[in-house]
Formats: structure tokens, C-alpha cells, sequence
């Protein structure tokens, strides 16, 4: 009661001497009136005889409570830099309001190249109404066929003079494009083996590590869920290509292509091994260099131990 009592006295006592809330707030939001009155005023003077810093700002807040930033304003090259990171969807949108600038066949350009690194048309001259922004609907609809059905897709890529009838061609274009569907690119390629072999020869293996390498070899071209002949081929033209990237490396380690593929396959096994949670009793290296050694028995310990452990620290070599 007497805590109460004295918290109605010590409000009528403010309320007296004018500090209420409001009155409290009224007074300091005209201080920091005043205070920015007089901050504006020195750096009016501070800019006598130069530019008005306090026009330019005021001119600029004024600008940004109206909206976006008219692009059409920027100078060219900074307008470009700005459109250059949206992708195609968000350019098309862009285009309804600043035509000239989001219909800019650099643009475009450089949107089919980032996502179709390779076509046969971008090394030749142009046809009469060729555009970028017409190249890059006609390669996506081309991916969207692929994916649902691989020859008709290259076949629709032909028809529009966007690919050669060439398996280098095809396997440039499957190499530097990142859009097709995986499943169907690996049966594609299982039925195209003249296709398959110009795609091996597209990767460089040159002083990579063999684990890593054969993860970079499984990123472009994928395994198959089971073993196979299909499996046995890939690890074959792989051991090949490896062992051609590094001729040095091959004689001072006294590794032919069919020591490479006992590799692979260990490593592979290996990986599933460790990987994955249906087996409980996981390979140790020593037991991995003892299999290891027996299947081919010109590796030295050392090196079989290494390839264990970038295994057991990475994963999975065709994950």
C-alpha cells in the first residue's frame, strides 16, 4: 500500500513539472531537430565553393523513396553487370520494362554458354535471324527432350542445326552441359560407345591422385546401380586414359592399365564397404592392403595404404 501511495504521489510530481511521457519525448525529438538543423548548416558551409554533399543527399534519398533505380540511367557497362547475374526466367522478366538492355545478345550469350559450354553452332557463322535469346529457348527445350528421351533429343539438337552428326561433337556437348538427366545419360551412352569413347578422351587425369581422379571420371559419367558389363567397360576405358595421363608416374610406379583396374575395383568395393550402414564389420587397411597386394602384386604397401585412407577420410569414389 505504502509502494503504491508513494508511485501516485511521484506521478502527479512529474506531471507537475511538465516530464510526462509525452511531454518528455515532444521536447527530445525537438533537440534532435535542432541538433540536425545545426549539423546540416556546418556542412552547408564546409561545402561553400564546391559541391552541395547536403543537396546530393537529399536528392538521393528523394530518389529512393520512389522506387527500383531506373537501370536505363546507369551508364551501359554497369547496367549489363547488373543483368548478367540474373538467370534466364528473371531476364525475360527484366525485359518487360527495360527492353534494350535484358534483349542485349551478350547477355544471352553468356547465359547459353555457363550452361551449354559446347554447341556446334557457336563455331559457326550465324544464320539470318539467328539470336542468343532464340539459341538458348530452342537448347533448353532440346534438354527437356533429352531427358525424357535422349535420341530424340540430339536428334531435335540436329534438326536445328545446333549439333554435327558427330560422336565428338555429341560427347563435347554431353561433357560441357550440366542440365541432362543422369539415368538417361547413362543409358545413352551404354548404347553410343563410339560417343562413350570420345567422352573419356575429353578428361584429363594428369597428376591426379587415383581416387580423385576416378571421382571426377564417375561426376561426367555415371556408374551403374549393379555390376555388369557396362561397369567393367567404364573401369577399362578409365584405366586406359589414366595410365595415358600419366606415362611417368605409370613407369615409377611399374603400373600397367590391367593393375589400374584391379585398383578401381578395389577401390569401389572398398567404398561400399565403408560406406555404407548394411556392414557392420568394416575393412581395415591392413586387410585392404593384403587383398590388395594379392591381386596385384608389383603395388607398393605404401601406396595401397594411401589409397585407403583417401577412402576412409573422402567417400565414396562414385557416389
Amino acid at each position: 500500500m505504502g509502494q503504491g501511495l508513494w508511485r501516485v504521489a511521484r506521478n502527479q510530481q512529474l506531471q507537475q513539472q511538465g516530464y510526462s511521457g509525452q511531454g518528455y519525448l515532444t521536447r527530445e525529438h525537438g533537440r534532435r531537430i535542432a541538433t540536425n538543423s545545426v549539423s546540416n548548416t556546418s556542412h552547408r558551409k564546409q561545402a561553400q565553393g564546391g559541391i552541395d554533399i547536403y543537396h546530393l543527399l537529399k536528392t538521393r534519398k528523394s530518389k529512393e523513396q520512389e522506387g527500383f533505380i531506373n537501370l536505363e540511367m546507369l551508364p551501359p557497362e554497369l547496367s549489363f553487370t547488373i543483368l548478367s547475374y540474373l538467370n534466364a526466367t528473371d531476364l525475360c522478366l527484366a525485359s518487360c520494362v527495360w527492353q534494350d538492355l535484358a534483349n542485349d545478345e551478350l547477355l544471352w550469350q553468356g547465359l547459353c554458354k555457363s550452361t551449354w559450354g559446347h554447341c556446334s553452332i557457336y563455331n559457326k557463322n550465324p544464320p539470318l535471324g539467328f539470336s542468343f535469346r532464340k539459341l538458348y529457348m530452342q537448347l533448353d527445350e532440346g534438354s527437356l527432350t533429352f531427358n525424357a528421351n535422349p535420341d530424340e533429343g540430339v536428334n531435335y539438337f540436329m534438326s536445328k542445326g545446333i549439333l554435327d552428326d558427330s560422336p565428338k561433337e555429341i560427347a563435347k556437348f554431353i561433357f560441357c552441359t550440366r542440365t541432362l538427366n543422369w539415368k538417361k545419360l547413362r543409358i545413352y551412352l551404354d548404347e553410343r560407345r563410339d560417343v562413350l569413347d570420345d567422352l573419356v578422351t575429353l578428361h584429363n587425369f594428369r597428376n591426379q591422385f587415383l581416387p580423385n581422379a576416378l571421382r571426377e571420371f564417375f561426376r561426367h559419367i555415371h556408374a551403374p546401380e549393379e555390376r555388369g558389363e557396362y561397369l567393367e567397360t567404364l573401369i577399362t576405358k578409365f584405366s586406359h586414359r589414366f595410365c595415358a595421363c600419366n606415362p611417368d608416374l605409370m613407369r615409377e610406379l611399374g603400373l600397367s592399365p590391367d593393375a589400374v583396374y584391379v585398383l578401381c575395383y578395389s577401390l569401389i568395393l572398398l567404398s561400399i564397404d565403408l560406406t555404407s550402414p548394411h556392414v557392420k564389420n568394416k575393412m581395415s587397411k591392413r586387410e585392404f592392403i593384403r587383398n590388395t597386394r594379392r591381386a596385384a602384386q608389383n603395388i607398393s604397401e605404401d601406396f595401397v595404404g594411401h589409397l585407403y585412407d583417401n577412402i576412409y577420410l573422402i567417400g565414396h569414389v562414385a557416389a
